[in-house]
């Protein structure tokens, strides 16, 4: 029997110590061995602890930054073990990688060089205001920031930023740090780039999103939906009612809802993609629902937003308009919606029928007022005398209006039998006229009427009725019945 160590039959190679150190380096992956100053790396959070954040740096030592440093506005952390942070090198000691996002602190010349070169952002104090500008402290070093590179959006007032302190890049550098230009818009445009790369990539259409009213223009608003990356809502996707112009939905600093129609990347990488956005499809097609609030019959309030020559349009909800037609507007005859009604006017409304397919609404001005037939005779009796007003005129008679939706018709020969005949045939359409109710057919809706005493009362036929020889002859009746009866008698 053979040793199995060095038996010439075994195929299994041992080896060598070169391999050895070849196969640790391919399992430590590609590690760097050193680090520049200034440097920018992307590097996985290994540990955290009270105090730091242990990153590892792709080379033997690993880097660790501040953990207040990476905190945000609520004090909190919001990186886990396994993210990726980009931060920069600010010193190598012994041991240790020092990272941070940012540069601090007093630096001689060579640090504000590395700074500029790298593209590393530094922190800076706002002292004071200047010509055409802002100076910063920058690394114990005076730095000229120009009016125009201090926020991403116009500055109005520099003296705001005053006593402030925010992170610059450094633009240009002379004199050994004599003369340096920094730029805070730099920087944000920057951030903004990266925030809308991550938002773009978590996001897809058809996604609700919440968002900030940043803007109003002819045609729409626009709405920041993530630091620094804005969206245009046009006029036509700002709300389910019909808009004429954007501050009638929205106003700047409003918060909405938002879903995302689409992203469109631009043709010139520079420019960032153009997203479409809408806060009425965020918030669901009103009429999907239309049967869960409303049904035929129901009596509501709605508001005019706009008249035709064949009715007017009236809101009952926002983004359900229905009709009143010109013939359901009142029960006098209308001649022009505007006569009754105008856009913004809230009216009592009947809703008579419902197609939520072809999304139309038919409503009833008049249904909601009611029939004014039904208990007409409580509120008129023939003989009464009342004032109307001319409506139409004939050449049979004139209509008269004693209430909307109640017209009675004076015949032209009750006009000519009457004692001002020639004062009634001069008056106009509109004019004012007194009446009597001669007769009352409900069941036809159909009014007569005539001037002043012209017509018998109930009490009159009546008296007819029990009486009718001697109440016609009156007293010359009785004085012939009576010599009648005395030649009768002789």
């Amino acid at each position: 029997m053979t040793d199995d160590i060095g038996n010439p039959g075994d195929k299994t190679e041992q080896p060598d110590e070169e391999d050895f150190a070849r196969m640790f380096e391919n399992y430590m992956g590609e590690v760097k061995d050193d680090l520049r100053v200034g440097e920018q790396i992307a590097g996985e959070i290994i540990s955290i602890s009270n105090a730091s954040v242990f990153i590892n740096t792709g080379t033997k030592v690993d880097g660790v930054v501040d953990k207040i440093e990476l905190l945000d506005e609520n004090g909190e952390l919001p990186y886990s073990v396994g993210d990726t942070l980009n931060l920069y090198v600010v010193s190598t000691d012994e041991g240790e990688i020092r990272l941070s996002k940012v540069l601090t602190g007093a630096g001689g010349a060579n640090r504000l060089y590395d700074a500029f070169r790298n593209g590393i952002p530094v922190e800076g104090r706002v002292t004071e205001t200047c010509k055409g500008g802002v100076r910063v402290n920058v690394l114990g070093k005076t730095a000229f920031c120009p009016v125009s590179q201090i926020d991403v959006a116009y500055v109005e007032q520099p003296d705001d930023y005053v006593g402030n302190s925010y992170e610059f890049l450094i633009t240009r550098i002379e004199e050994r740090g004599k003369n340096i230009v920094v730029s805070r818009r730099d920087l944000l445009n920057r951030y903004i780039a990266e925030e809308r790369d991550k938002f773009i990539k978590s996001v897809s259409d058809g996604d609700i999103v919440d968002g900030r009213i940043t803007k109003l223009m002819s045609f729409g608003a626009f709405a920041e939906v993530a630091p620094g990356v804005e969206g245009m809502i046009h006029i036509s996707e700002l709300s389910w009612t019909r808009v004429a112009t954007p501050d009638e939905a929205v106003s700047i600093n409003d918060p909405v809802k938002v879903k995302i129609l689409g992203i469109q990347a631009s043709n010139d990488a520079a420019k960032p993609p153009k997203i479409s956005l809408s806060i009425k499809q965020a918030l669901g097609d009103p009429w999907t629902t239309v049967f869960d609030k409303f049904r035929e019959g129901d009596n509501v309030e709605g508001m005019v937003t706009r008249c035709a020559d064949f009715g007017a349009f009236v809101q009952i909800e926002p983004g359900i308009e229905g009709l009143v037609h010109i013939s359901e507007m009142s029960h006098k005859r209308v001649n022009k919606p505007e006569d009754v009604v105008s856009p913004g006017q809230k009216i009592a409304v009947t809703i008579k029928s419902i197609d939520p397919t072809n999304r139309r609404i038919s409503l009833s001005m008049k249904d909601a007022e009611g029939d004014p037939w039904l208990q007409i005779e409580d509120r008129y009796g023939v003989g009464q005398t009342i004032t109307g007003r001319i409506e139409n005129k004939e050449r049979f008679g004139y209509f008269i209006a004693l209430e909307p939706g109640v017209v009675g018709l004076l015949p032209i020969s009750k006009i000519k039998s009457a004692p001002n005949a020639r004062e009634i045939e001069n008056l106009r359409v509109d004019d004012s006229v007194t009446v009597t109710v001669e007769t009352i057919n409900t069941q036809d809706r159909k009014l007569s009427l005539t001037i002043g005493d012209a017509v018998e009362s109930d009490d009159w036929r009546q008296f007819k009725k029990d009486k009718p020889a001697e109440t016609a002859l009156g007293g010359l009746g009785e004085k012939l019945k009576a010599a009648m009866n005395s030649k009768k008698d002789g």
